[in-house]
Formats: C-alpha cells, structure tokens, sequence
C-alpha cells in the first residue's frame, strides 16, 4: 500500500514532498480547462548568418521549416524530456520566427494549446528551446558563435490561476 496522499507540497513547491522529495503532482481533481501558454527565445547571430538564413543559402536547407517542426515535436514529447511533467492531449502548436536585421537576430515564438488538467507553459518554453536549438545546429557550421538568450514564458491562460502576462522590460 502507498502512504496517504500529501496534499501540500514542500515550502509551497507542488513538485516536492513535504519531505523535500521529488514527486509528479495529482491532477485527478482538477478540471479540465482551455489552457494556452506562449514562450520566445532570442538568438544573436553575424548579420552574415542571418542573411544567409533569410536567403535560404545554407547547406543543410530550410531553417526556419526544420526548427519549426522540431519545436512542433519537442512540444509534444515534452513529458519525454523533463521527468515531472505531465503528458498532456495538446491541441495546437505554432512556432513562428521574427527575423530583426537591425539586431542581427532570430526571435522564436511559440504558442501550445490543450484541454487539459494542467498547463502548458513547459510545452511552450520547451517547443522555444529546441526550435532555438535546431536554428543553431543548422548554421552552426557558418557561425558558432549564436548565443542563445532570454529564453522566458511570456504569458500563460486557463486553469485556476487564470491568466499571467510578462511585464514589458
């Protein structure tokens, strides 16, 4: 038999015990609700790099076509990669990608859906990451030196917390 259930985490950390041990959060009880959750990260790059992007001249092909499918799939494996998380019945991902001359960047948005128990904040920020990751390894021949910055949750909705927005910096 397992011990009773705890319901209060360790110093307010759902994920915790009240013993500090790590655990998957219950969401028997909870409803399920639209939720939606939207994360960007930021890469900076030579203006060489990102022109080369925008043109479509690199070897290994369409960028931003590659980065967006593998931010779409990372979205979806997402309990694959990060132990605790729930595996979730997603309804919906976009990545999109704002290309600044100015800056000499590629910022990538992403956007996941669901009905579902809980959120999806780590889909977004985890569809953000790896579609980041992808743009890298497909110019890192050209430029190794991305930096990949400010990878963030930039709102979130549904559930009983509701709705959150970053405040503008």
């Amino acid at each position: 038999m397992f011990p009773p259930r705890e319901m209060d985490g360790f110093r307010g950390l759902s994920h915790l015990t009240p013993a500090g041990e790590a655990r998957m959060v219950d969401v028997s009880a909870k409803a399920e609700t639209v939720r939606e959750a939207a994360a960007r990260v930021t890469l900076k790059m030579k203006a060489a790099t990102l022109s080369a992007v925008r043109a479509g001249q690199l070897a290994k092909g369409d960028v931003l076509g590659v980065a967006r499918t593998a931010g779409i799939m990372a979205a979806k494996r997402t309990p694959d990669l990060i132990p605790l998380c729930h595996p979730l019945r997603i309804t919906g991902v976009d990545v999109e990608f704002a290309l600044d001359a100015r800056r000499s960047t590629i910022t990538v948005h992403a956007r996941v859906r669901t009905v579902d128990k809980t959120g999806v904040e780590m889909e977004a920020l985890t569809a953000a990451a790896v579609a980041g990751l992808t743009v890298y390894d497909m110019v890192k021949a050209v430029d190794r030196g991305i930096v990949l910055t400010d990878l963030c949750l930039v709102e979130k909705s549904g559930g009983k917390s509701g709705a959150w927005t970053r405040k503008k910096s």
